[in-house]
């Protein structure tokens, strides 16, 4: 019995706890940050898992490249049966002619005989004038761009989820503001519904306003609408399920009037959308080095040692087929080789014309570069001018709204104006509440725009202040 009794309070708390669980509100789950935002990205974003997979490869190339300078050692055993006749006189081998040592006979002997061959040879470069050099800083090249491609595309990605970000606040403050617009309708309708009741105004004001109450409704549906896409388009960048993204629209509540500029020169700091092209410009530059010093001449150590057996013995005469297969001659050689191609001159000319033309490319492309992040700092600039006058007047023209539609709501109780007039009211407050949202909106989007084409996006993020 006691053990049955435990059972049911276990299963009744249980049932408690799930529906306690499950019947939080929306409001008391935590907000999602920017940097939230932007730290789920970099480690959800397959793009970003595939340029560190790139960088690990370029770290790769380096190693391999320092293992190439190792030198060259190569053993092999061969154990053959055949003939052998030849003659004299020289042929070209071609990879295909196999050798037959001795033999040469007045008529053709087609008695087989054994051989027995292992050799171990090693080939060192051992001077190469610098080609070693350039060859690393080639590859230290390739992975400084692909840190350079790491950091652009994590610079975009950064951007684009700020712009997401507060697109998203403006909605959602938006989404407020349908709110209080339906609201007002709302209360219009009960004093409609009010006075009509009482025969003092006609009916026919309860139908116009249920008209501008279904329009307010429609407004905010759409802007829930704009929400959920950008909410999609968060996830997507994030890798956060989208009924999980929620922001914290007091941010609205801690804007300054007219809020600070960063003013930071294009150049001042480095810019990862710079730094891209800079080693873009830099493989080529590197490569030049490269192409100079791969048609320098070599200077090769090598050195050998074999180990020969054969059923033909010194004097032409064929024995059993066993005696060939032990060893029973050995030798060595060492030596230095100098290797140059006479036509190398002009194989580097050819390369280094196609890389100078490659790195005017690259340079052009810089240039182009810095002149569409120059243009976007003046465009920006223009922006916060705007911004900053239009900010200005948005004091006055909310708090004019506010009082006119007051002014107008009391009036058209007291059967003064038509109800025509007061929802030109209540739509002037409401253009006016929108104003405020898009001209706070505006500013900060101007200033997301000069802090990318400044390369300031870092401090920019920090200055929002969005962790409360």
């Amino acid at each position: 019995m006691c053990t049955f009794l435990q059972r049911r309070c276990l299963a009744v708390v249980s049932v408690v706890l799930f529906f306690l669980f499950f019947s939080i509100p929306a409001s008391a789950q935590s907000h999602l940050t920017l940097l939230n935002l932007i730290d789920s990205s970099k480690a959800n974003l397959p793009l970003f898992r595939q340029k560190l997979a790139l960088i690990k490869a370029a770290q790769a190339r380096i190693t391999a490249t320092r293992h190439s300078f190792l030198p060259t050692l190569q053993g092999a055993e061969q154990l053959n049966i055949g003939t052998d006749n030849s003659l004299s006189g020289a042929v070209f081998g071609l990879g295909l002619l196999p050798s037959a040592s001795g033999g040469i006979n007045a008529v053709n002997n087609m008695d087989p005989a054994t051989g027995n061959v292992a050799v171990l040879s090693g080939d060192y470069e051992l001077v190469n004038f610098g080609l070693n050099g350039a060859r690393l800083k080639a590859a230290r090249a390739d992975l400084a761009i692909n840190h350079a491609d790491f950091n652009k595309d994590l610079y975009a990605v950064k951007s684009k989820v700020v712009l997401l970000y507060l697109n998203l606040l403006k909605y959602e403050i938006k989404l407020t503001t349908d709110q209080q617009n339906i609201d007002r309708y709302s209360s219009i309708c009960k004093v409609i519904r009010a006075l009509s009741g009482s025969g003092l105004i006609a009916g026919a004001d309860s139908s116009m306003a249920n008209a501008e109450l279904a329009k307010a409704r429609i407004g905010y549906n759409q802007t829930q609408g704009i929400i959920n896409q950008y909410k999609e388009q968060l996830a997507f960048v994030t890798g956060i399920p989208s009924q999980q993204i929620i922001v914290d629209t007091s941010f609205y509540g801690h804007l300054h009037p007219i809020p600070p500029v960063m003013n930071f020169p294009i150049d001042s700091i480095r810019n990862p959308l710079l730094d891209y092209y800079n080693a873009r410009k830099n493989i080529f530059r590197t490569n030049e080095l490269l192409i100079r010093k791969s048609y320098l001449p070599k200077i090769h150590l090598m050195a050998s040692a074999w180990a020969r057996g054969s059923s033909i013995q010194y004097n032409n005469s064929y024995q059993p087929l066993s005696t060939g297969l032990g060893y029973q001659r050995y030798n060595y050689l060492a030596g230095l080789a100098l290797t140059y191609n006479f036509l190398n001159g002009i194989y580097r000319k050819d390369r280094l014309a196609e890389n100078r033309n490659e790195l005017e490319a690259s340079e052009q492309e810089l240039e182009q570069e810095r002149l569409a992040l120059q243009s976007q700092t003046l465009q920006a600039d223009n922006d916060l001018q705007i911004s900053r006058a239009n900010l200005k007047q948005i004091p006055v023209q909310l708090s004019s709204a506010e009082v006119v539609y007051k002014q107008k709501l009391a009036q058209y109780k007291a059967g003064l104006i038509s109800l025509i007039d007061l929802t030109n009211a209540s739509f002037v407050l409401y253009r006016s509440q929108i104003d405020y949202i898009e001209a706070n909106t505006d500013w900060y989007l101007a200033l997301l725009n000069k802090a990318v084409s400044t390369g300031t996006l870092d401090q920019f993020i920090q200055s929002l202040n969005l962790e409360y």
